[in-house]
C-alpha cells in the first residue's frame, strides 16, 4: 500500500507541475538551450547583422521601421539641451548656462562633431538609432583633434569591427568576448578593434592580414541593450521579424509575378496532332503566339480549340493574410501596426488614439536611453574638453557643477485631437494636478525657453506699436467652446 500511495503522489504532483514544461509530442519541436548569453550569439550575430542590413536595403517595411524609428525619436532638430545650474543663492547662472548651450550649439554644426565632417549632431542622432536597431549596437570613438575650436569630434565605427572571434582569458585575470575585454566585474576595459574592415575591397586587404588594435573602454561608446545578464554585444532589434519579413517579401513577390503573368497570357491553343495553328509570330523563334486586338474575333483551324488561361492571383485572401502577417512583424518590432503599414483604412479616432499613445510611450523610452548611453556621455567629455581648453570660458573647476544641471529633451508630440486634450490640460492646470513644465514637456521643451520666447514676442510687439490679440495667462476662465462641439470619442 505504500508503493501505491507514493506512486499516487508522484502522479498528483506531475499533474500539478507546469504545462509549458511538458515534454509530449506536442512540444516535440519546441528547441530549448541553457547556454549562455554570449554562447547564443557568437555564431549567430554575423548572420543576424548581415540579415538585418540586407532587410534594410531591400524590404520596404525594414525600410519604414527604420525610418518611423529616425522620425520620432531624433525629429526634426534632434534632441535638445538646457543646463539650469544655480549659483550659491539658487539662482540661475543664466550667462554661464547660455555660455554652454551656445558653444554646444556651435559644436553642433555640420563639419564640427564629427571627424568626417559629414554630419551635424542632429545626423548623428539619427545614424545612432538607426544602427543601433538595425545592427543591434552601436560603436563610437572619442577622438581630440585639431577640426574644432573645442578640440573633441566622434567617430562612428561599424560595429563589424570589434574582433568578434578574439575570445580568451588573460593573464591578469580580465576575459575577452568576442572582442570585448572585460574585468572580473565584466565591466569594459578595452575593445580588441580591427585596423580595417572584415569586408574591405578597396585596400586589397587578405583574408590573412587580420590586425587588431587594443583601444581603452573610456575612447569608446559601445551601446546596446541588452536581453539577458552578462551580455556582451547586442542583438539586432529585427532579430525576431527577419524570418516573416523575408518570407512575406518573397509571398509578395509571387503573387505580383503571378498576376503579371497572368495579365500577360489570355490563352492557349490546342489540337490532337498539336498542328494545324498558323502564327502571327514566334516567341524566341520557337513557340508560335497569335496577337489578339480588343474586340475583335478568330476563326480557328480545324481541330483546334482555345483553352483559357485564367488563374487567379492575388488571391481574395491576399490582403487579410498580408494584414495578419505584419502585425506579428510589427508587435515584434515594438510599433503598431498601422503605423509599418502605413494603412488608415479601418482606423478610428479612438483606436488611433491608443496606437499613438502606445507607440509614443516606445518612442519616449528610446528617448531616455539614446540620452542616457550617447547625449550625455559625449556632453560630458565634450564639456570636459572644451573647458579644458578654453573654447568654454568657464574654470574647470565649475565642471561638476555645469555637467550635472544639463537637461535633455527629445522631441515632443502633437495630439491627435489638440482642441480636446488643450481643453484637457487648462482643466487640469486649474485643478493643480499638472504644471506648465508637464505640458511644455509634451512639446519638447522647457517652460523657461517657452516663457522666454512670450517675452520676446511682448517686446518686439511693443516695438512695432502692435497690440496681440491673444494675451497668455490672463484668462480667468475656459476657453470658448465652438458651439455643437462633442468632446467625446464618438466615431
Amino acid at each position: 500500500m505504500a508503493l501505491i500511495d507514493l506512486f499516487r503522489k508522484k502522479k498528483q504532483a506531475v499533474k500539478r507541475s507546469y504545462a509549458g514544461a511538458n515534454t509530449g509530442r506536442l512540444f516535440s519541436d519546441f528547441v530549448t538551450s541553457t547556454r549562455t548569453a554570449d554562447a547564443e550569439l557568437r555564431y549567430n550575430l554575423k548572420v543576424l547583422r548581415n540579415r538585418c542590413r540586407e532587410l534594410s536595403r531591400n524590404n520596404e517595411y525594414a525600410k519604414r521601421y527604420l525610418r518611423l524609428l529616425r522620425t520620432n525619436v531624433v525629429g526634426e532638430k534632434g534632441v535638445s539641451l538646457q543646463v539650469k545650474a544655480v549659483n550659491v543663492d539658487g539662482s540661475f547662472d543664466r550667462i554661464g548656462n547660455n555660455i554652454i548651450e551656445q558653444q554646444f550649439k556651435a559644436w553642433g554644426r555640420r563639419g564640427n562633431c564629427t571627424v568626417d565632417g559629414k554630419m551635424s549632431w542632429a545626423d548623428a542622432q539619427d545614424l545612432f538609432i538607426e544602427s543601433l536597431a538595425r545592427d543591434g549596437e552601436v560603436l563610437i570613438r572619442m577622438v581630440n583633434w585639431n577640426g574644432n575650436s573645442d578640440r573633441f569630434g566622434i567617430e562612428f565605427l561599424e560595429p563589424d569591427l570589434i574582433d568578434e572571434d578574439k575570445n580568451e582569458r588573460l593573464p591578469n585575470g580580465n576575459t575577452i568576448r568576442m572582442g570585448v575585454e572585460m574585468d572580473k566585474y565584466r565591466r569594459p576595459v578595452a575593445y580588441h578593434i580591427l585596423t580595417q574592415h572584415p569586408g574591405e575591397e578597396f585596400t586589397g586587404m587578405s583574408a590573412g592580414s587580420k590586425r587588431t588594435e587594443r583601444v581603452p573602454a573610456d575612447k569608446i561608446l559601445h551601446v546596446y541593450m541588452p536581453d539577458r545578464a552578462q551580455q556582451s554585444r547586442g542583438v539586432p532589434w529585427m532579430a525576431t521579424a527577419i524570418a516573416s519579413l523575408k518570407m512575406l517579401h518573397g509571398y509578395r513577390e509571387a503573387e505580383l509575378v503571378a498576376a503579371r503573368t497572368a495579365a500577360s497570357k489570355m490563352g492557349f491553343f490546342t489540337s490532337p496532332s498539336g498542328d494545324g495553328f498558323v502564327a502571327d509570330d514566334y516567341e524566341n523563334n520557337v513557340v508560335p503566339i497569335m496577337e489578339a486586338e480588343p474586340g475583335s474575333f478568330h476563326q480557328l483551324p480545324q481541330g483546334v480549340s482555345f483553352q483559357q488561361f485564367d488563374p487567379q492571383h492575388p488571391t481574395s485572401a491576399f490582403g487579410e493574410f498580408e494584414k495578419s502577417i505584419l502585425r506579428g512583424i510589427a508587435s515584434g518590432l515594438g510599433v503598431s501596426y498601422y503605423a509599418l503599414a502605413n494603412d488608415l483604412t479601418a482606423v478610428s479616432y479612438s483606436s488611433i488614439r491608443a496606437g499613438e499613445l502606445a507607440d509614443r510611450d516606445f518612442y519616449r523610452s528610446l528617448q531616455r536611453f539614446m540620452i542616457d548611453h550617447f547625449i550625455r556621455p559625449v556632453f560630458s567629455l565634450w564639456l570636459q574638453n572644451s573647458m579644458t581648453v578654453g573654447s568654454v570660458n568657464l574654470p574647470i573647476n565649475k565642471y561638476d557643477k555645469f555637467n550635472t544641471a544639463a537637461e535633455f529633451r527629445g522631441r515632443g508630440f502633437n495630439w491627435v485631437d489638440p482642441q480636446k486634450e488643450i481643453a484637457a490640460n487648462v482643466m487640469a492646470l486649474k485643478n493643480g494636478l499638472i504644471s506648465m513644465q508637464d505640458i511644455a514637456n509634451n512639446y519638447g521643451r522647457d517652460v523657461e525657453e517657452t516663457f522666454a520666447q512670450i517675452a520676446r514676442d511682448k517686446e518686439t510687439a511693443a516695438r512695432f506699436d502692435l497690440k496681440m490679440a491673444f494675451e497668455p495667462f490672463g484668462a480667468t476662465q475656459m476657453p470658448v467652446v465652438p458651439e455643437g462641439y462633442d468632446d467625446g470619442n464618438t466615431e
